[in-house]
């Protein structure tokens, strides 16, 4: 095979640098290397490469031709490389991430980003699932990852970061009759007594008790299927406030008005592993990258 990683590394550096003295020093060989590698190369093929005629060589249309594909050549090689050795240092086949639905539209966009630039061969996967379902997938081993809202209490098996905060608002219809009945203005008894959208998870459905305030409760476990119903005037409900903002905006969600307390829960958001497994190299990486992402 004319091709090879050497003899990729020493066209795409002629092609680079202009000559072959040039492509020596960058490749640390003698000038006479570089030419007699070339001029191999030339042999093999039985195609010139380079136009030898001027002080220093020129590529021909065959050599402007092939360059394409040795560059795509040179970067697998690099990914190849580069996949191998992260490999060794314990890098995952892949990484799944479990995320609360209410974070969907939180900031990991760019952890991920940097993290597929890093290790462009890891295989990625992020599942939406309720708090307490990416939870249980974290304990299972399904998911190495899970980003949710911070808990009520500690879990010794649990290891975590905070990396934002985001703040839950209480919203509801604005014609729905409780704000009417109330004049506007509600108390906490006014929640009691109407109905509340929850999302709660598939396997665990008991939603987390310092948000359920309501005497019924209808769930789901999907926030944008909360978000309808309760634009719907189904009930009312906690979502986050950069997810409601648009459609509060729009006339179509009010942020409840209280009389007696103030609308809006600021909490944490964590990235959680399981204390009892090992996080590969992508893992640790993406708890990292979203360690200094801005909350």
């Amino acid at each position: 095979m004319a091709f090879d990683s050497d003899s990729v590394a020493v066209f795409l550096a002629v092609l680079d640098h202009g000559s072959f003295s040039a492509a020596a020093r960058a490749l640390g060989k003698v000038p006479s290397a570089v030419s007699m590698a070339i001029a191999q190369l030339e042999a093999e093929l039985d195609l010139p490469l380079f136009d030898r005629s001027g002080r220093e060589p020129r590529p021909t249309p065959a050599a402007r031709s092939l360059e394409p594909q040795a560059r795509l050549m040179a970067d697998q090689l690099t990914q190849l490389q580069v996949q191998a050795l992260a490999l060794t240092q314990g890098l995952e086949d892949r990484l799944t991430l479990a995320i609360a639905p209410e974070l969907l539209g939180a900031a990991w966009g760019p952890a991920l980003a940097t993290l597929a630039a890093e290790y462009p061969a890891l295989e990625m996967e992020v599942l939406a699932a309720p708090q307490a379902d990416a939870l249980a997938m974290l304990h299972s081993g399904r998911a190495q990852l899970a980003l949710v809202f911070e808990r009520p209490g500690m879990d010794g098996r649990e290891g975590f970061q905070e990396v934002a905060r985001e703040t839950l608002v209480l919203v509801i219809a604005p014609g729905h009759p409780v704000l009417a009945a109330a004049g506007g203005r509600l108390r906490e008894q006014h929640l009691a007594a109407t109905r509340q959208i929850v999302v709660a998870g598939r396997d665990v459905p008991t939603a987390d008790p310092r948000f359920v305030f309501a005497r019924q409760v209808w769930r789901t476990d999907n926030a944008l299927a909360a978000l309808n119903m309760v634009s719907a005037g189904l009930g009312w409900g906690w979502l986050p406030r950069n997810v409601v903002r648009p459609h509060v905006a729009a006339g179509t969600l009010v942020e409840i008005p209280f009389e007696n307390l103030s609308n809006g829960l600021n909490l944490w958001v964590d990235v959680v592993w399981s204390k009892e497994r090992p996080l590969g190299l992508g893992a640790r990486r993406f708890v990292a990258l979203m360690g200094r992402t801005p909350g």
